[in-house]
């Protein structure tokens, strides 16, 4: 367990019993394949929290994170979860990492009345009606992505049936493969067998099969959208590239930008990938707080693009706590993020949430993956290349 708190600077002249303390929890993956994710959401929120608590947004109020490693399985996740609400208490559930983990939380959350804030996951189980009532986003959906996605590989010239898919063979796949499918179909109409498809199971790199699927089209894709974790991902590209197979790939945010960059090195090159959030070294405003918070929190701490995403989620709950009258509680915190409206926290464009909009933005980011890093890139550029 990984319990982590910033004292409010005003705190030396509170009394003890005069600080409050606001715990929140998530459930994450702090080990395995997908441990960069779920370490560097942790990270963005505490710097969220850390910075609120040296400028003072909270006043005589110390900001708790309870984080619990459950390693991206959702038989872990369970009594994660139970622990959260029952021997923590906490206020709200934030930033928990994984489709398949999230299916397995929410009941548990919902049971307890307790917010389900900003994790990491653009499921579609997630924005469901079933989902709504304690189910609150700030991310787009993988939908949304791979509709990004799919819309500019055929204004490129790419026809929907040679656009191919890679994607963990599980809930999370699943919904960046029928988002895309849904995407191909609004071009032309296509069965599901025909579109070029390859799968691997959760939490291990046997992505043989998978590439086998994919190489056995024809003609072969001439693009592959993958829905997976980095290590897998990072698998089938140097593989597929072995094989005189040269796609233009493209990933999804929550396959894992960076580690996919560092895990290829020179054969990342000219990977597409979308983000829901701007890039870490983009001059908008709550982007230069994010980099000036981080080195105030930990100047070691790489920036990337999921610590941006946490700490974006950490600075809309910090907003929405900071609006609450009278007591802060569970009630009050999923109240309060569903009275924010139409907000502006630095990012060029609004924010919305409300008591029947839960997801707050709608906005993809494509970056270009180089040999030596990640640049912004926008869709003309790529229908340039």
């Amino acid at each position: 367990m990984h319990t982590a708190w910033a004292a409010s600077p005003n705190s030396d002249d509170a009394k003890p019993d005069q600080i409050e303390t606001l715990k929140f929890g998530m459930s994450t993956a702090l080990s395995g394949p997908a441990a960069e994710l779920g370490i560097n959401m942790r990270h963005g929120i505490l710097v969220a929290f850390d910075e609120a608590d040296k400028k003072n947004k909270l006043p005589n109020k110390r900001l708790e994170l309870v984080s619990l490693d459950d390693g991206y399985e959702p038989a872990r996740t369970a009594p994660n979860m139970h622990r959260l609400m029952a021997q923590h208490r906490v206020l709200s559930v934030i930033g928990n990492v994984g489709t398949p983990t999230a299916i397995t939380a929410i009941p548990i959350a919902r049971k307890a009345n307790t917010p389900f804030f900003g994790a990491f996951t653009g499921a579609n189980i997630l924005r469901s009606r079933d989902s709504s009532d304690i189910v609150i986003n700030y991310r787009a959906s993988y939908a949304e992505e791979t509709a990004a996605m799919v819309d500019a590989l055929v204004a490129k010239g790419i026809r929907p049936e040679e656009i191919g898919f890679f994607t963990q063979n599980d809930s999370y796949g699943d919904d960046g493969f029928f988002g895309g499918l849904a995407a191909i179909r609004r071009h032309k109409a296509v069965k599901v067998s025909d579109v070029p498809h390859g799968r691997y199971r959760r939490n291990t790199s046997q992505i043989e099969d998978g590439l086998a699927d994919l190489l056995m089209q024809q003609p072969l894709p001439k693009a592959v959208i993958m829905v997976g974790t980095y290590e897998p991902c990072s698998k089938l590209v140097r593989l597929a590239r072995m094989n005189d197979f040269n796609p233009q790939f493209l990933a999804v945010s929550f396959v894992g930008t960076d580690a996919l960059q560092r895990s290829l090195g020179e054969i990342a090159n000219g990977i597409v990938a979308t983000q829901v959030v701007p890039h870490f070294d983009s001059d908008l405003p709550l982007v230069l707080e994010y980099r000036e918070a981080m080195r105030a929190y930990d100047p070691e701490v790489p920036q990337s693009f999921v610590s941006l995403e946490g700490y974006i989620v950490g600075r809309i709950l910090i907003k929405a706590v900071a609006s609450i009258r009278g007591e802060v509680s569970r009630t009050a915190i999923a109240k309060s993020l569903e009275q924010l409206g139409q907000f502006d926290i630095g990012l060029d464009s609004p924010l919305t949430l409300g008591p029947d909009d839960h997801q707050a933005s709608s906005r993809v980011w494509p970056v270009l993956i180089e040999t030596d890093g990640t640049r912004s890139l926008s869709w003309e550029d790529l229908l340039s290349e």
